[in-house]
């Protein structure tokens, strides 16, 4: 027997006289939400030669004796740990109570202040419902074995022929434990009481049923091929059954809740696919039954299913005790891609840094059984290769089929995917979805430019290529504004540790050009503030070409604190100065675009003259704010176009008089 086998009847996880005021299932849950490598990893130093994260296999030299050599071993998967040299062995609650010197339930408290979890209230009959519990596995186990042998007899012929045709060999049916329940009234329920088990017994494990009026109990599963489901260390606690008729009001059906029995906190193929997992494999999230034994039998062993309900937050947890990417492989019909949106909002505010979930959507129509059988495991395999990250499905929910022609539709869309990212709680992570999400938004909004000369509807051109410099910004035609905006995030490229003393400013830039636009969007989301690691993340994003084009720019090569080693001081009064000319400029255009829709609408007006000359004024001031002293109000008005200018001289707004 191995040790961590031998661990599972070890007194720290059997009954303990302190725990026995514990509510059933508390110290479960505790266990399922701690990190026994993250609460070692406190007292020990890892061998990172011999250790393998990613897998939850750690190693370190003992803490329990003096030794130089990595004896000590952490299966943080299976929460068990283990010295090969002074045979300590135990979970979560062992360790802290050996290694801090408290008592059972002191640790009990420090792992579940650090879990998050509330103490619950002392329950004197604790020990009695674990007892109960402990009756109930044995009612399910006699209920294995009965079904099991069924399945076996002449009346689970039908049941058999249709597993051989769904492709499950004999060693299929021995490894899952499959059985069949026949269609009499209570043909299980009268098998477990010869076996002397009391009716009450049979009722609380679910087996059977009592109806309300008295009559006799009868059978839960009735001409079904039954699923035993085992919780993670081996203990049968309920059963899935499939309807042999076509016409039966449900498909499936699973045990009602029991004592025994959570369906929210229960995983099908849990322990085996926690080994498998354990080994290197890929976890698997099937939706049923048959996938999961399909999967399996195919060579995909870390696979599990939920127990006929969408996959909840403890099932989440359990599934990342596993793997830190589970892929979620659903079918490929509308059920399954609704099931799928359903886990990205519940994932959302439970992400962490390397804790996510991979998509990998069956064909249209297809389960992964139909998959395997149709085009083998090599197929199923390459579609688990090809899995998406949570954020590529998140993209596709908000924007597959939908239409963004409208300013209106472009800004819902980006509501919802703030609200989305919105949710996640870890700053660090929020930054990179945000960041990504702008990639993607990037990429979808690009814009398209119209050949000059062409009428008709727009075409899509083909994107510039890296490399490309002969642009409108490379040959200078670029306004004022375009200049300031390019002088501004050269800066902030170079000098990112300014990034968030001029945060608000530069979310009020927008740039006019495309290139500018997406660098503008990348350095608002980055977390980056060294320059190293600034231009390492924009090689990453795509954007190096787009910097090498900016700093190339004539204005901004000149532009003496952009010069190595470079001038943090100077710059900030630079960006300072080019964000309030930016501001001041925006004001004017507001004013400009006032006093032109006056024209259109008021009649003779003293005043408009003046307005509208101020504003010339203003703005070429703002465009050359140390203007020769020669200058005079026809410097003043080349500043307009031809067309302003004639509406000014020919006082377009005072009434014409026939």
């Amino acid at each position: 027997m191995s040790f961590e086998s031998d661990l599972l009847d070890s007194p720290p996880r059997g009954p303990n006289i302190a725990s026995m005021s514990l509510p059933p299932g508390f110290l479960d849950e505790l266990r399922t939400r701690t990190s026994l490598a993250q609460v070692a990893g406190r007292k020990v130093i890892w061998d990172n030669r011999k250790s393998n994260q990613a897998k939850g296999d750690m190693w370190a030299p003992c803490p329990f004796h003096q030794e130089k050599t990595a004896s000590f071993h952490v299966d943080d998967r299976k929460g068990f740990y283990y010295c090969f040299g002074c045979h300590a062995k135990g979970d979560a609650i062992s360790f802290v109570k050996d290694t801090e010197n408290v008592g059972f339930m002191e640790a009990v408290e420090i792992l579940a202040r650090e879990a998050g979890m509330t103490m619950p209230e002392r329950d004197p009959r604790a020990q009695e419902k674990a007892d109960h519990r402990t009756e109930l596995a044995k009612v399910t186990e006699a209920a294995v074995s009965h079904f099991r042998l069924q399945l076996k007899t002449q009346t689970g012929a039908d049941a058999r022929a249709y597993l051989e045709g769904r492709g499950l060999d004999e060693a299929a049916l021995e490894r899952f434990e499959i059985g069949f329940a026949p269609g009499g009234q209570n043909t299980a329920f009268e098998a477990l009481r010869d076996k002397g088990f009391a009716p009450e017994q049979i009722v609380a494990a679910d087996i059977a049923r009592q109806p309300d009026d008295g009559r006799a109990p009868y059978d839960a599963f009735r001409d079904r091929i039954i699923f035993p489901i085992r919780n993670a260390s081996g203990r049968c606690i309920g059963f899935g059954g499939r309807a042999m008729a076509a016409d039966a009001q449900a498909k499936y059906l699973n045990s009602r809740e029991t004592d025994l029995f959570d369906k929210g906190r229960a995983l099908y193929n849990h322990g085996p696919a926690r080994e498998a997992a354990g080994k290197g494999q890929p976890l698997v999230v099937a939706e049923g039954y048959m996938d999961v034994i399909a999967l399996a039998h195919a060579g995909f062993e870390a696979t599990v299913a939920p127990l006929g309900t969408a996959v909840t937050e403890d099932q989440l947890r359990l599934l990342w005790r596993m793997a830190d990417e589970p892929i979620i492989a659903l079918d490929g019909d509308t059920a399954g891609l609704r099931a799928a949106m359903r886990l990205i909002d519940l994932a959302l505010p439970m992400l962490e840094a390397g804790k996510s979930l991979r998509f990998a959507l069956m064909p249209e129509g297809q389960d992964p059984d139909d998959l395997i059988r149709a085009k083998g495991a090599a197929a199923m395999q390459t579609l688990l290769d090809q899995a998406e990250p949570l954020v590529a499905l998140l993209w596709r929910r908000e924007t597959e089929g939908k239409s963004f022609d409208s300013p209106e539709r472009r800004a819902a869309l980006d509501k919802s995917l703030r609200q989305a990212i919105g949710r996640i709680k870890d700053p660090s992570l929020r930054r990179h979805y945000g960041q990504a999400i702008n990639d993607l938004r990037w990429q979808l909004f690009r814009p398209t430019r119209q050949p000059r000369g062409k009428t008709g509807p727009r075409r899509p051109e083909a994107a510039p290529q890296p490399g490309t410099r002969a642009s409108a910004i490379a040959a200078g035609a670029m306004s004022d504004a375009d200049l300031r905006a390019a002088l501004i995030l050269a800066t902030l490229t170079q000098l990112p540790e300014l990034i968030d003393q001029f945060d608000a400013d530069l979310d009020r830039l927008s740039p006019t050009h495309p290139d500018h636009a997406r660098l503008a969007e990348f350095l608002l989301t980055t977390e980056a503030r060294d320059q190293a690691a600034l231009h390492t993340a924009l090689d990453a994003a795509n954007l190096s070409q787009t910097l090498e084009n900016l700093l190339s720019l004539g204005h901004v090569r000149i532009a003496p604190f952009l010069r190595p080693p470079g001038d943090p001081e100077k710059a900030a009064l630079c960006l300072a100065e080019e964000f309030a000319k930016l501001a001041a400029r925006r004001g004017i255009d507001h004013e400009l675009a006032e006093a032109l829709e006056d024209i259109e609408t008021t009649e003779e007006d003293p005043h408009l003259s003046w307005r509208l000359n101020h504003a010339v004024q203003s703005r070429h001031r703002a465009d050359h704010p140390k203007p020769p002293e020669s200058a005079d109000a026809g410097e003043d008005r080349a500043a307009l176009s031809a067309h302003l200018q004639g509406l000014i001289e020919g006082r377009a707004w005072e009434k014409k008089k026939r």
